[in-house]
């Protein structure tokens, strides 16, 4: 048997090892998350892991990373059992692992996050090498994430790149990517996904990705396995399968997006109306300036442009979570400063990015953080006393109606599933009542493709119920299927307007790369 202690580091590794996981099972209590799954990640092969929400990718590659043991079965390096009971282990097999939600400290620069990532080393920082270092390795990659900002100033799509381009700087030669994608535009995936490619076929990489995007899959992975329920549900070369053979494995059977359907509205009036407005980024510069924007009743306005153009800093106003540095904002012909009462009195409602962070309190349960915007009134609420069971069965029937699989209520909601957590935000945030406007920004963020399916339905639904839709996302084919008119924001200013029927496909990546 090969010991960890006796591997060479992952640093000194000259090619990607041979991975092989065999019989795979793990138990949680009496839930089965994982049982009797095979598969090999050769070397220098680019391999995706495809499966819907609960289908056990997660687990299957937090057992390789040593995060969970295994029930039973056991990982193979080069056909030696791997003891891996930390990603420390897994990193001295020379595996890395780049995680759906995001890993840096907030705190910290993007040069001390790197120098972080570093397994061991000594004490004292020799910060001018260090720096020096860094600086060549930053020039000499594809894209750019400035070493002096904190993290906390990075747009999502930037804290992607870091997560990436750790694990380049670490030189991990088997690299795991969980929904690598999610926040960056079709072309920061083709040149994220295009690098590592090139690495692959020169054999200086194994990648093994969890995608929901088959066009990414069939443009850059040599092969597929699939889960299904914690099985084995298939397997094959990319080249050799269509998308439709892919998504039946997922799936079961045939599938195919539910079609948009749109009502036209005769009598769309004015909901949403921003004036000249600015805002400045959390270091003082400005984030946006003089934005003008209007949606009407019934329309879904799709703002894209390449992550930290300023569309965070703009959702944030309108949220109430930033305040405007210049402009207004009015709402159903009054000015709006996003307060609580404000938002109830106008019927705001919004679907954030990363919901756990922005939408939800992890520790409590499902029934409550359904419960956030009503709790305070009848019938959830007497007085200043909370009626718990009002408050329950007001989430029992939102769980049922949204399809949120969640073991009970009482459970936590940071113990469900990224899609879960989706649908319990998107459940409290379109059951009410009245809705007039719904404020969304990459809504489907990291979600499989039955989540994502479900979500542009409910929102296509809202749209057609008259509701005003802000739609913020950098999915440009997201925008496209469901936008009936589209901006595009560079630079923290509007730099191209159009309907989506008549939108020009290279004006909008041309504007969106500041040109």
């Amino acid at each position: 048997m090969t010991t960890v202690s006796s591997l060479t580091p992952a640093l000194h590794l000259d090619h990607p090892p041979d991975l092989q996981v065999n019989g795979m099972t793990k138990r949680f209590g009496s839930l089965v998350a994982l049982e009797n799954l095979s598969m090999r990640l050769k070397p220098g092969s680019f391999h995706a892991l495809l499966g819907e929400n609960g289908a056990g990718k997660s687990t299957l590659v937090k057992c390789v990373m040593g995060f969970y043991q295994p029930t039973a079965g056991e990982v193979l390096i080069d056909g030696h059992s791997a003891q891996i009971s930390n990603p420390r282990d897994a990193h001295r097999y020379g595996i890395g692992m780049v995680y759906q939600h995001f890993t840096s400290v907030p705190a910290m620069t993007v040069a001390e996050n790197l120098v972080l990532s570093r397994f061991g080393g000594g004490g004292v920082i020799n910060w001018k090498a260090e720096l020096e270092e860094l600086q060549a390795f930053m020039s000499s990659s594809p894209f750019q994430v400035p070493l002096e900002t904190p993290i906390a100033q990075l747009a999502a799509g930037q804290k992607q790149k870091l997560e990436i381009l750790k694990q380049i700087y670490l030189h991990s030669r088997i690299l795991i990517l969980d929904e690598p994608t999610s926040v960056l535009t079709p072309a920061e995936a083709d040149e994220v996904l295009g690098l590592l490619r090139q690495q692959v076929s020169a054999g200086e990489l194994s990648v093994l990705m969890i995608s929901h995007k088959f066009r990414e899959v069939t443009a850059f992975a040599d092969e597929i396995t699939v889960l299904r329920k914690g099985k084995f549900a298939g397997s094959g070369q990319v080249s050799q399968l269509t998308v439709a053979d892919m998504a039946e494995m997922m799936m079961g059977e045939q599938k195919t997006p539910t079609p948009v359907q749109k009502n036209s509205q005769p009598n769309a009036v004015p909901v949403l109306e921003v004036r000249q407005l600015s805002a400045q980024k959390d270091n003082g510069t400005a984030a946006v300036s003089g934005l003008d924007l209007t949606v009407y009743s019934g329309e879904i306005v799709g703002i894209a442009g390449i992550s930290g153009n300023g569309q965070r800093e703009l959702v944030e106003v309108l949220a109430g979570q930033r305040v405007a540095s210049a402009g207004e904002v009015w709402v159903n012909g009054e000015q709006y400063n996003a307060t609580r009462a404000e938002m109830y009195r106008h019927q705001v409602f919004s679907l954030p990015e990363e919901p756990l962070r922005n939408a939800c309190v992890g520790h409590m349960s499902v029934a409550e953080n359904m419960a956030l915007r009503t709790f305070d009134r009848p019938p959830q609420a007497k007085g200043i006393l909370l009626i718990l069971q009002a408050i329950r069965q007001t989430a029992v029937g939102l769980i049922s109606q949204f399809s949120v699989k969640t073991p009970s209520p009482e459970t936590p909601v940071q113990n469900l599933s990224g899609g879960n957590v989706q649908r319990a935000v998107l459940a409290r945030e379109l059951s009410a009542e009245q809705i007039k406007l719904l404020i969304a920004a990459n809504p489907c963020f990291g979600l499989d493709f039955a989540a994502v399916d479900f979500i542009h339905t409910q929102i296509l639904n809202a749209r057609n119920r008259g509701v005003a839709v802000l739609l913020v996302s950098e999915d440009l084919d997201e925008l496209l299927k469901l936008s009936d008119r589209l901006i595009v924001i560079s630079g923290g200013q509007f730099t191209y307007q159009s309907p989506t029927a008549t939108a020009e496909y290279t004006a909008i990546g041309h504007a969106m790369a500041g040109h």
